[in-house]
């Protein structure tokens, strides 16, 4: 069973206060369209996720800047370290280790237990 990581939502106006440089590839969890909810002080997204726990199977993984498999490598994760799932589409997921990143894909087989529940 996937549980919620403890996040405190954001008080006060959220919004974009003026310019900001956008982090690169594979660290941050912040894309276009998502971002981990404790960016929302920071950043600015269409939406932010709360995301759930949950660790790492016995071969570890590579975290993929984008979901393909010849898609250009970020962190290794150790086996039994803990993830955050942000998004998942299909076999993918969206993970990272914290809201400071890194983030990046991972195939949900890469997961302890195999596909989310």
């Amino acid at each position: 069973m996937s549980q919620s990581a403890a996040y405190d939502l954001p008080t006060g106006v959220v919004g974009l206060k003026g310019p900001i440089d956008r982090p690169a590839p594979g660290t941050l969890p912040l894309r276009g369209d998502l971002a981990h909810i404790a960016l929302a002080h920071r950043y600015l997204a269409a939406h932010y996720v709360v995301p759930y726990s949950r660790k790492i199977g016995p071969e570890g993984a590579i975290l993929l800047h984008q979901p393909q498999d010849d898609s250009d490598r970020g962190a290794r994760i150790s086996p039994g370290d803990p993830v955050e799932i942000l998004d998942m589409a299909g076999d993918w997921y969206w993970v990272c280790v914290g809201p400071d990143g890194p983030s990046g894909y991972i195939r949900s087989a890469a997961l302890a237990d195999g596909a989310a529940a």
